[in-house]
């Protein structure tokens, strides 16, 4: 799985932008999908995730502002940001993971990284 991200870039805050993450295979055969962040001198970290046929997850910080979809038909994954804010200000990329199952309960996991893509939140 070939991930390419992109949309960043310098805006206001309280202004919106949306990223997206174009896949080389269909995103309906990828377990998870998601994207994390990673500020200057920080750890990255997750800012939401996407389980196929389950559920989405958020960091607190960024709940009630970014939504994280898919669109299978673009094989694209999508992280709409608004109310931005200066602390949003990170690299972002997007993240793949496969599952393989070996048993009836356990698996492989295969994770796959884009390349990040610069937001910049500053008046």
């Amino acid at each position: 799985v070939q991930l390419q991200a992109s949309g960043g870039g310098v805006v206001q805050p309280g202004g919106s932008l949306r990223l997206s993450c174009a896949s080389s295979g269909s995103i309906f055969t990828i377990n998870v999908m998601g994207w994390y962040r990673q500020a200057p001198g920080q750890q990255r970290e997750m800012v939401a995730t996407d389980t196929r046929g389950g559920s989405t997850n958020y960091a607190d910080s960024v709940k009630g502002r970014f939504t994280i979809s898919r669109d299978g038909a673009k094989n694209t994954l999508y992280l709409q940001m608004n109310s931005l804010k200066p602390e949003d200000t990170a690299d972002y990329y997007c993240y793949a993971q496969l599952w393989d199952y070996y048993s009836d309960r356990d698996r492989y996991e295969y994770d796959y990284w884009g390349q990040g893509t610069l937001v910049t939140v500053s008046s």
